[in-house]
């Protein structure tokens, strides 16, 4: 662990670059980043260029208005900024920070703005990027998030993704996955757009659907309030009172976080760390109103939370745990009864976002760089939302026990359909490549206590040892893995993880993994002569011409 953690936690009293306003069903975040202000020392944060707590901000800015302000329908994002709405990612920052800092900030980001695109299409809230200024790099990749772009006609104002000819980098974090699969540009103009650092201004900008719409400086403001106003009315976000989103209680200890429905346990020596999830606890409410009540305490709300901010801690942290072991302890049923009520009033605006919060939580796990076991041992409660967790795993192993206490796990209807990976399927389904019967026999065997044999005939869980071989199975399957290459794992991983049909959001974690991590290292980027090493001072970097 660093000497000062990084943590992911904050809320607006404390915000240093953003500000919310809201007017009825539309919020505007405006972005003032101050450049004094970065979350590490050594850079400044010039010409609203960002860096990871830019971007904690955002991530935070976003599950507020999801969350406390359901009356909002539309938000805009835009800068206070004279001429500036973004200049992206801060090239100071990157030059100075370690490979793994690097890559793990494109993961964070990319992620925020999948959320993003989440919330448009499963939500209701609709976002539009009113670019009132110079926007490249990750600038126009966060408007490239947004379902409209509309731009100021001010003769100087462009789009632009200047990393390959400014810095030897790839706008591969999403920056071109959005520009041809969501946009839909033609790929010779992305060609063309990618290599011209100057970037493209606002008639040409329109004809290349690099934007929505662009007006001149005196109806600007008035356009992007009528846009917004027809996405708002396209919405069935409800309105009333929000859930507040109140601190979470985490302790940071030498051996790992500890949560209210969670803790997390670091080997240091063996470079495991064991997350213990705990079931809901205590008399869950039976209808909204008691939903309502209990607020961002509600069991499935909190353990999201909190689990969101475990996975990101040590992501982030820990970079040297490269196996995540999860556990469980808790009920069956009481998990099996918490899914019923998400599935019963999933029409209700909290219970939706709910869900859609538990879903984009999973797939921090699906995209995280590191190996995911999970053990079913007696006590445990892996059962419908918990067990996708199981389902996440590179590897499963269920206890087989003629015991009283054998393990048993069970699914739910939330297995089928709702927790969706990046690829657009089930994790059940990803887990058979799409073949109906094995997926149809789990589907029958919905709700019902499951024991290790008929795990195991379903295939749900890759072993099942018995007690005399429990212990050693874990142990060498544990020490084997982690012997092994980080690099290589990293790579098998991902290739594993998400079998069958590509979706946008797979191309961009998939290009991530291999694109970035292969550039951030070469020295025509980092070298000491490389373009991004070199950017800003002078001098003119140095290629290693061979292609590789």
């Amino acid at each position: 662990m660093t000497t000062t953690p990084v943590t992911y936690d904050t809320d607006p009293s404390r915000y240093a670059h953003w500000k919310i306003e809201f007017d009825g069903a539309i919020a505007t975040l405006v972005l003032n980043i101050n450049e004094d202000k970065g979350i590490r020392p050594g850079y400044k944060l010039k010409l609203n260029s960002y860096d990871l707590g830019v971007d904690i901000e955002l991530s935070d800015a976003l599950q507020r208005i999801r969350f406390e302000h359901p009356e909002v329908r539309t938000v805009v994002m835009t800068s206070s900024k004279p001429r500036m709405f973004c200049s992206g990612a801060n090239i100071y920052m990157l030059g100075l920070s370690s490979h793994a800092w690097k890559v793990n900030f494109c993961k964070f980001t990319n992620e925020t703005r999948n959320g993003i695109e989440d919330s448009s299409s499963s939500s209701g809230l609709k976002f539009i990027a009113a670019v009132n200024g110079a926007c490249a790099g990750g600038g126009y990749e966060v408007a490239l998030a947004c379902d409209e772009i509309l731009m100021i006609d001010d003769r100087s104002t462009a789009v632009s993704l200047p990393e390959v000819p400014l810095l030897g980098v790839l706008p591969g974090t999403g920056g071109l996955t959005r520009l041809v699969d969501k946009r839909r540009v033609r790929r010779d103009l992305a060609d063309v757009f990618a290599t011209t650092s100057e970037g493209v201004r606002a008639e040409r900008a329109l004809e290349w659907k690099l934007i929505d719409g662009h007006a001149k400086p005196q109806q600007f403001a008035e356009m992007v309030k009528s846009h917004a106003e027809k996405l708002a009315a396209l919405s069935d976000r409800p309105g009333g009172p929000g859930v507040a989103l109140t601190p979470l209680k985490r302790e940071i200890y030498d051996g790992g976080y500890r949560y209210e429905t969670l803790q997390v346990k670091i080997d240091r020596a063996a470079r495991v760390a064991t997350i213990q999830l705990a079931g809901p606890q205590g008399e869950q409410p039976s209808d909204v109103d008691g939903i309502l009540a209990l607020g961002d305490q509600w069991a499935p709300l909190k353990f999201a939370r909190e689990l969101d901010d475990a996975i990101l801690m040590l992501r982030t942290n820990d970079l040297d745990i490269g196996t995540w072991v999860f556990k469980s302890r808790g009920s069956l049923e009481a998990v099996l009864a918490v899914d019923r009520l998400l599935l019963t009033h999933r029409g209700h605006w909290l219970v939706r976002e709910t869900t859609n919060f538990l879903r984009r939580v999973l797939r921090r796990i699906d995209v995280s760089s590191r190996s995911v076991f999970a053990l079913i041992e007696p006590g445990s409660c892996f059962a419908g939302t918990l067990f996708e967790v199981v389902l996440a795993a590179d590897r499963s192993f269920m206890l087989d026990s003629a015991e009283d206490d054998a393990p048993q796990v069970a699914l739910s209807q939330m297995n089928f359909g709702p927790l969706t990976m990046n690829n657009s399927l089930t994790r059940i389904s990803t887990r058979f490549a799409e073949e109906a019967a094995p997926v149809t026999k789990a589907l029958e065997a919905c709700g019902r206590s499951l024991g290790a044999e008929e795990v195991r005939g379903l295939g749900l869980a890759t072993f099942t040892p018995d007690a005399l071989d429990w212990k050693d199975e874990i142990r060498i399957a544990l020490e084997e893995r982690t012997s092994l290459s980080p690099d290589a794992l990293t790579g098998m991983e991902a290739n594993l993880r998400f079998s069958g049909r590509e979706t946008m959001d797979t191309r961009i974690f998939g290009r991530l993994t291999a694109w970035q991590n292969w550039i951030f290292q070469r020295p025509n980027a980092v070298g000491e002569k490389g373009a991004l090493k070199v950017y800003g001072s002078g001098n003119k970097s140095q290629f290693n011409w061979e292609r590789v």
